[in-house]
């Protein structure tokens, strides 16, 4: 049985562990374990964005909701985070830094109950392969709202300042394409 308020003390307790990321990691993915319990706690996902569950200088945790077919560029947290899937799909793109720039290393896909931790260091891209909504439980090592952070054009793959009102459309967009799909 999820129960939010237990997620964030454990996440905030595994922070004085040896290696918080790893045991974050495992809370992440005994939560995402029971789909059902989580949405029963946090509710099903209905519109895609980044909805706090908690917020401190030390511990961030989101309910982020991809809408259908959404993507997100390239970019990076600088503290390590911990995603876990409770509906859907989540395909990440890595990628690091060389001298010739941005360069795409591997991807990995996330699908329902799946659980993962990227590093500190960790530059990725996101994208809902699903024409529907996909949720998923993201922990963060610090205060994700608090942090400046980098993003990369899709395109050219210049390094930018992380923009937030950018990002903000681009769930808003999917979500007007959400209201088509169910429009039709």
């Amino acid at each position: 049985m999820f129960d939010l308020d237990r997620f964030v003390q454990d996440c905030t307790a595994a922070l004085d562990e040896s290696a918080p990321e790893m045991a974050v990691r495992e809370i992440v993915a005994e939560a995402v374990s029971d789909p059902a319990a989580v949405m029963r706690a946090i509710g099903e996902p209905e519109r895609g964005g980044v909805f706090t569950l908690h917020h401190s200088d030390r511990l961030t945790v989101l309910n982020l909701v991809w809408g259908p077919e959404m993507n997100l560029m390239p970019h990076d947290h600088r503290m390590w985070a911990s995603i876990g899937i409770y509906t859907g799909k989540e395909t990440n793109v890595f990628w690091r830094r060389s001298p010739e720039g941005l360069q795409r290393m591997g991807a990995k896909e996330l699908d329902e109950r799946d659980a993962t931790w990227l590093g500190e260091t960790a530059i990725h891209s996101v994208t809902n392969p699903l024409g529907r909504l996909t949720g998923a439980l993201h922990v963060y090592g610090g205060d994700f709202f608090g942090t400046p952070r980098s993003e990369w054009d899709t395109e050219t793959l210049a390094e930018e300042p992380y923009d937030v009102e950018r990002v903000k459309r681009l769930f808003e967009e999917s979500n007007r394409r959400l209201d088509e799909l169910r429009a039709h």
